[in-house]
């Protein structure tokens, strides 16, 4: 089994944090989510710190989790859909584990933010297109950091991170990441 630590990148409410929930305790890892450690420390919620603060400082925030928590051994974390904008965010999760990019689409995204008003980047009058538009600007960057890919769409967290536990395992036995199967894998 990988003793490499498991990075989990995506859009927002496709399931990281479930599903890194559920994956780290099949893998007997430690859990993070790095929106939650940052709403921890600062006392406040991500929709406060944005307000308040703005996007720039919220991203500083965020580098430094990434940064602390990817040093950390035999680790699951969950990140925020925005952390892949940050170059240093990318190269550190690329370089400290194995980084599996969650896919969605735009409906099931919409489904599940409708009545969510904690996402500052959601409130907008038109919230289809900016998901739309987070989502053609950011999903080449997840591809570009993930080792590998899952579609999440509409199915159990559970039976995700199972899929996600049996890739890992076949990572594994190649012991190398670059020769995941194309089916699986994204990025160079």
């Amino acid at each position: 089994m990988t003793t490499r630590n498991v990075y989990l990148v995506g859009m927002m409410a496709v399931g990281k944090t479930t599903v890194g929930r559920h994956l780290a305790s099949r893998l007997d890892f430690t859990f993070h989510d790095t929106d939650q450690v940052i709403e921890s420390r600062a006392g406040a919620d991500i929709s406060w710190i944005f307000e308040l603060e703005g996007e720039e400082r919220f991203r500083d925030r965020e580098q430094q989790v990434i940064e602390e928590m990817t040093q950390s051994e035999r680790v699951v974390l969950a990140t925020g859909g925005g952390a892949v904008l940050r170059e240093a965010n990318r190269n550190l999760l690329r370089d400290r584990g194995i980084v599996v990019y969650l896919r969605s689409g735009v409906d099931l995204i919409i489904e599940r933010t409708r009545s969510d008003r904690r996402r500052p980047l959601l409130q907008v009058d038109d919230v289809r297109e900016r998901i739309e538009t987070l989502t053609t600007e950011r999903g080449p960057l997840y591809e570009s950091v993930a080792h590998l890919a899952i579609t999440v769409d509409r199915r159990p967290p559970k039976a995700i991170a199972t899929d996600i536990h049996h890739l890992l395992e076949g990572l594994d036995d190649r012991s190398d990441t670059e020769t995941a199967t194309e089916v699986d894998r994204c990025g160079p």
